[in-house]
């Protein structure tokens, strides 16, 4: 053994997607020689494991969570009494990305947090009306400036208005003034006149056409005139008007430029119906197709029509979006897509099905790889493709893989990391592995 293949050992157990509990906590307690923690940024972590990263010792590590999207947010909670202050800002910072729920109690915590940064933050979320009034009287400006509300300001005591009234800090009598003037018996300012759809769509700045060629409020009949307009801009935005007809709208001269679109307004709200999906679908404006592929979920009837469109991106968007694409056509983009979300593909809900097996001497590389994830393919076939120059590596961490091949792939230089990686490996042989490579305390047996 040599110290290259123990190196490669420890890689591809980082990376097992079986990896046990206990395997886990030796790979993280030996893991203060590398600055990089890609290995647990890739992988999601369940309660037990992201506990285990909340008490590590290194920084690097419960940093590492804060930008990981699938962690146990209970157990992520625990970053909120971290001992470094670094931590528990970054934490109150993100504790709500990725779509993560807050746990109860948290915000409440960061509140009474002893860096001002951290309070700070915590008034971005909801807190008891007590917790909030302490804030109003903080040390710091920052934390009273942000956590003051008209709804706060009835609440308080005089007292404390006062105080903040004079407040020495101009963020604090700014938003005591804001509170005041919203509630203040007084005429506004009176405000320029908004521009009518004529003067928009006769405007000199290009921004202004182009948001009232959008702008359903404008009559279609004016937002017409804009089909004339010299930017390219101001027409394409014509074009995806909703109230046009198909006729209308394939009078106009518009371009469609390389690149991503947003899609318009109306799709991006009711692209969910199935007759605004249906009519996009049949549109003969390819952005309103690829606008409408973008749905997670879209009647049959449009998924087939969207599938068979003569667009590749029309298409290469359906497969990245829609989960009910077709099975042969997500392969297809997997096979020919060379963008950078190509692999992606692979992990479609309609992809891994019977028949991949056919594609084990296609010369494509890709539908190579692909033949693996045939759900009937037996040991035969990751047998047949272990060799393989382009996909020999993920025939290794297959679990279909013989049990015998997996320990000799073990001890060869270019098998081992992938051997390591498979789930298949049993983990009394991962530890093995470990005390061989000299890693993590051994555990009692």
């Amino acid at each position: 053994m040599t110290d290259k293949i123990a190196e490669a050992w420890v890689g591809g157990l980082k990376w097992n997607p079986a990896l046990p509990m206990p395997v886990f906590e030796r790979l993280l307690a030996a893991d203060d020689q590398d600055d990089l923690t890609y290995w647990l940024t890739s992988r999601p972590l369940d309660r037990e494991m992201t506990a285990a990263v909340v008490a590590s010792p290194l920084i690097k590590h419960r940093l590492s969570l804060i930008e990981h999207g699938r962690v146990d947010v209970d157990a992520l909670a625990g970053l909120a009494r971290d001992p470094s202050p670094r931590i528990r800002f970054q934490y109150a910072v993100m504790a709500g990305d990725f779509g993560r729920r807050v746990p109860d109690g948290v915000p409440e915590v960061l509140a009474g947090d002893s860096e001002a940064r951290v309070r700070a933050m915590a008034t971005q979320w909801e807190l008891p009306l007590h917790v909030r009034a302490r804030l109003a009287e903080d040390e710091d400006a920052r934390v009273r400036g942000k956590v003051l509300t008209p709804e706060l300001w009835t609440h308080l005591s005089a007292t404390v208005r006062e105080a903040l009234l004079a407040d020495p800090a101009p963020q604090v009598r700014e938003a005591v003034a804001a509170i005041l003037s919203d509630g203040a018996e007084i005429l506004p300012e009176p405000k320029p006149p908004l521009p009518t759809p004529e003067e928009r769509v006769s405007s000199d700045d290009r921004s202004v056409r182009r948001d009232a060629a959008l702008d359903p409020d404008v009559p279609t009949a004016l937002a017409l005139r804009l089909a004339e307009d010299p930017d390219d801009a101001v027409v394409l935005a014509l074009s995806m008007r909703e109230d046009l007809t198909e006729e209308q709208r394939s009078a106009i001269a518009y371009v469609v430029p390389h690149g991503y679109h947003m899609p318009p307004t109306w799709i991006v709200e009711h692209g969910h119906e199935p007759a605004v999906a249906r009519r996009a679908a049949a549109s003969g404006h390819v952005l309103l197709r690829r606008s409408i592929a973008m749905q997670r979920d879209l009647p049959a009837d449009v998924v087939d029509l969207l599938a068979r469109d003569e667009d590749f991106f029309v298409k290469l968007t359906l497969c990245q979006s829609c989960a009910q694409a077709p099975h042969e056509l997500v392969v297809e983009m997997y096979a020919y897509w060379h963008g950078l979300t190509w692999s992606f593909l692979r992990s479609h809900p309609n992809f891994a099905m019977p028949g991949l097996a056919r594609y084990a001497d296609h010369p494509n590389p890709r539908l190579r790889h692909a033949a693996l994830d045939d759900p009937d393919a037996g040991p035969d076939l990751v047998m047949k493709l272990i060799d393989d120059p382009d996909v020999g590596g993920s025939a290794v961490k297959h679990p279909r893989l013989p049990t015998g091949e997996l320990v000799r792939r073990l001890t060869l230089p270019g098998s081992a990391w992938y051997a390591a990686a498979n789930p298949a490996l049993p983990p009394a042989t991962m530890h093995r592995l470990l005390d061989l490579a000299r890693v993590g305390p051994s555990p009692v047996r």
